[in-house]
């Protein structure tokens, strides 16, 4: 039985890799240590229902800030990922256990009881299932409108590479609010920071969306400081709009352990000022670029914002 706390039994795939320093964090990076009543019936809400979030398993460094107010993003399909991404935090290896029917009660369940405005629900890739998870996304969305009616939901998917282009049809006929499916990176590094993935998969994903349902927001994030050029996430930027993406996320890379990939630098919050005023000088309807900016962070005050934006827009049309 593996231990998933222990790192080389967490990630085995990374174990014989040489170590890299991890620099210290600037002051703009630092947060407060998680606590407090609100963090605590999270978690005991998470547990009761049998749950894994990716605030937890991939360490994200606003968990103390989001679980102190009821927020958790749901990690559904188990905690082992097929993929080995070099900065993700996830375990990863070959998953032991099948999917859960079970799971997407338990989520809505979840759901309803933190009395969310806004529920985010993520997944592990599982390359081992035929149609990569869409059908228990599916089941997942519905399960939740079912229990929690007024709750927008937006999911943060993985790329179904490996499955019949048809799976998609599943997973955006279950009509999220917001479909969400992150680059993570400029072209140009993905043999060494996302190699199971292709960049214009993962574009052209997005696109499919937008164009089997337009009236679902999609979304898109990359993370800077893993030593791409400024020219590069620009251009990220252009293919994302050319891909008609509404909101972009553009956060700082943290390394998780010293097998992880390298951190290139801590890039300045007036760096992150820039990309968001380019981005919106773009066209896109929502921009979050901030160093502490994650997939989910404040998700439900910049769906409204979205929503808004492109009301705005139409009316304007």
């Amino acid at each position: 039985m593996r231990d998933l706390k222990i790192p080389a039994q967490r990630h085995p795939e990374k174990a014989r890799r040489p170590d890299n320093a991890q620099p210290k964090k600037p002051s703009w990076i630092r947060v407060k240590a998680p606590g407090g009543d609100g963090y605590a019936e999270t978690a005991r809400i998470m547990r009761d229902n049998k749950l894994t979030t990716v605030c937890e398993e991939a360490s994200c460094p606003n968990v103390g800030e989001c679980w102190s107010q009821g927020h958790a993003t749901m990690m559904i399909m188990g905690d082992i990922c097929t993929r080995a991404c070099t900065f993700c935090n996830i375990a990863t290896g070959k998953p032991t256990e099948d999917l859960d029917p079970f799971e997407p009660g338990r989520v809505a369940e979840a759901v309803r009881k933190l009395g969310l405005n806004h529920v985010v629900i993520t997944s592990v890739d599982r390359d081992d299932v035929a149609d990569g998870g869409a059908e228990h996304f599916s089941q997942t969305i519905r399960a939740i409108r079912h229990r929690s009616p007024g709750t927008t939901i937006e999911i943060l998917t993985p790329d179904f590479l490996n499955c019949d282009p048809s799976v998609l049809e599943v997973v955006v006929a279950a009509k999220p609010d917001v479909f969400n499916h992150n680059l993570e990176t400029v072209p140009g590094l993905y043999p060494s920071v996302r190699p199971g993935a292709r960049y214009f998969h993962s574009l052209r994903l997005l696109q499919r969306v937008k164009e089997m349902d337009p009236t679902i927001f999609t979304k898109s994030g990359i993370m800077v400081g893993l030593g791409e050029e400024r020219a590069a996430v620009h251009q990220v930027m252009d293919d994302m709009r050319a891909a008609d993406i509404d909101f972009l996320t553009i956060g700082q890379y943290l390394q998780p352990t010293p097998k992880h990939h390298v951190l290139d630098r801590f890039v300045t919050p007036e760096e992150f000022a820039a990309y968001e005023k380019a981005a919106f000088g773009k066209g896109f309807l929502m921009v979050s670029a901030t160093p502490l900016t994650r997939s989910s962070y404040h998700a439900g005050d910049d769906f409204a914002r979205l929503r808004a934006a492109r009301l705005a827009r139409l009316a304007t049309a």
